[in-house]
């Protein structure tokens, strides 16, 4: 699938007659595979198979499965960020309609056909060491999630960012996970009047904004 849309973050699939260097096509197919089926459930032979390579050829780009998962968790993590900042270059200096941007970017992606789940939630389920490689991506991922959702909550003026940055973390890891539990038809079609109302609560809206800094400047 190709990142034709705000909500995509795959990577477009290998075609006929693409030029790729080994380790490319390598860590296109593990990514493919990772993902779809679970990172404990692909040997490496079956990358190796499925991409078309020699042997040598991983060795030579990933000393191990742990440095092939974790390269395939960085890879997704560029790609979610990416995908982050597109949405919110539609509103530039609108902190809350970004909020509410990525909420409704988001709800779309995770009911699409396909959809297997946050690949950083998964991971760090599969593995609970905590010095794991694919461990440390993964955490690495959901801090900086959560530390941008607080930048963006202080730039919208709410009332308590780190609060707000909590809930709004709450609401995208629940709607990650329960897609796989219950279906396209679940709670996840809530999540953009979720995150709305936590977002009511606790950043003013515009017009209440400008009345409040008008009153700051007033009694100065």
């Amino acid at each position: 699938m190709g990142a034709t849309q705000l909500d995509e973050i795959l990577p477009p699939p290998l075609g006929p007659g693409v030029e790729v260097s080994p380790r490319d096509r390598l860590l296109g197919v593990a990514d493919t595979l990772f993902y779809r089926r679970g990172i404990h459930a692909v040997g490496i032979d079956e990358v190796i198979a499925t991409a078309g390579v020699a042997k040598m050829s991983l060795y030579r780009s990933f000393p191990s499965k742990d440095e092939l998962i974790a390269a395939y968790l960085a890879r997704r993590s560029g790609l979610y960020w990416d995908w982050w900042d597109r949405v919110l270059a539609r509103h530039p200096g609108d902190p809350r309609r970004q909020l509410l941007a990525l909420t409704a970017s988001l709800r779309k992606r995770t009911l699409r056909a396909g959809w297997r789940g946050c690949p950083f939630t998964n991971a760090a389920c599969e593995f609970p060491e905590p010095d794991h490689p694919a461990r440390r991506v993964a955490e690495s991922n959901k801090r900086t999630m959560r530390r941008r959702f607080r930048a963006l909550a202080k730039a919208a003026d709410a009332r308590s960012p780190s609060r707000l940055a909590d809930q709004l973390t709450l609401l995208f890891e629940g709607a990650y996970a329960s897609v796989l539990t219950f279906g396209h038809r679940g709670p996840a079609r809530a999540l953009v009047d979720a995150v709305a109302a936590v977002i009511d609560a606790q950043i003013p809206k515009p017009a209440g904004r400008a009345l409040r800094r008008s009153r700051r400047r007033a009694g100065r």
